[in-house]
């Protein structure tokens, strides 16, 4: 049985510092006096980058940050580099140095370095402040990569399912903090989305200050909300949306949910949330990142 083979992945020089933080001109200058990476060319004579050079990339990014010169990073062979890279991922508090090393386990789907990386995070910062400060972050890089079309599915699910074995063992351990009054929350993503990390976090923050959460998960058609909500009592919503829509398309789905829930307040977040700069009905809240969300929690908390 023949299996059709990946195509190789290309980077531009703009997908290198979104993905690096390192800035274009700092690239091609090192590219140039240090040979440090070395581009190919497509068949039409366009400049591109693979995962070997993200990598290169990452790794000197975090060695750069903290307080290795690149004249004396491009004197060390691979082994020094990974030495010195484990030496700082399990001394440092950075949390760019753990987003970086879990983005290069994710690309060579190595399991036992991402397992360390994550366990050494959680034990300086505490499972909350891990899941805030280094996977949500590495959560939006993966929603980037996704986006310029720079991930296999199977890496993707790689990360996923591990991060997702952790979040639902947290949120387990929660289940039993909402009271029979408590306010409850519908969680669902949109029909074809499919990118559920953030959400199951958002989940584990609700039922951790003691919400009812009822989470419907991935792909959710918008015919299954209106009937669970006619049948459950919910109070507010949530939803998550990453994967690519138009414009039109992004504004005609939340007018939709405003006014299909009115008198409900309906909660956004995502990297579409972020792209898309539209006028929100008043019935519908940017939940943003994991912290603006947790002062959104609060509120209610207190108003309830």
């Amino acid at each position: 049985m023949f299996y059709a083979s990946q195509p190789m992945i290309q980077y531009s020089i703009k997908d290198l510092e979104q993905l690096t933080g390192i800035k274009a001109h700092t690239i091609r200058i090192w590219e140039k006096r240090y040979q440090l990476i070395e581009p190919e060319r497509t068949s039409t004579n366009i400049r591109f980058y693979s995962d070997n050079d993200l990598k290169k990339l990452l790794n000197v990014s975090t060695l750069n940050r903290n307080g290795l010169k690149i004249s004396s990073i491009v004197n060390m062979n691979s082994d020094e580099i990974n030495e010195r890279i484990l030496e700082i991922s399990e001394t440092s508090h950075d949390s760019d140095n753990q987003i970086e090393q879990l983005i290069i386990a994710m690309i060579d789907l190595d399991e036992q370095r991402f397992e360390r990386v994550l366990s050494t995070s959680v034990i300086k910062l505490g499972f909350d402040e891990t899941v805030v400060r280094v996977l949500y972050p590495f959560f939006e890089k993966i929603g980037l990569l996704w986006q310029i079309g720079t991930i296999y599915p199977a890496q993707e699910h790689f990360v996923s399912n591990l991060i997702r074995q952790k979040l639902i063992i947290a949120i387990d351990a929660q289940s039993a903090r909402f009271k029979t009054e408590s306010k409850s929350f519908m969680l669902f993503l949109p029909s074809n989305e499919w990118h559920e990390l953030g959400l199951l976090f958002y989940n584990y923050l609700l039922k951790k200050a003691g919400f009812k959460t009822i989470y419907l998960g991935q792909s959710v058609p918008f015919d299954d909300l209106l009937e669970v909500a006619a049948k459950h009592s919910v109070d507010y919503l949530l939803t998550s949306i990453t994967t690519p829509l138009t414009l039109k398309k992004y504004a005609e789905y939340i007018h939709q949910l405003s006014d299909s829930f009115k008198g409900k307040t309906i909660f956004i977040t995502g990297y579409q949330t972020h792209e898309y700069k539209i006028e929100l009905p008043q019935n519908v809240k940017h939940a943003g990142d994991p912290t603006s969300f947790q002062k959104s929690i609060q509120e209610l908390l207190l108003n309830n």
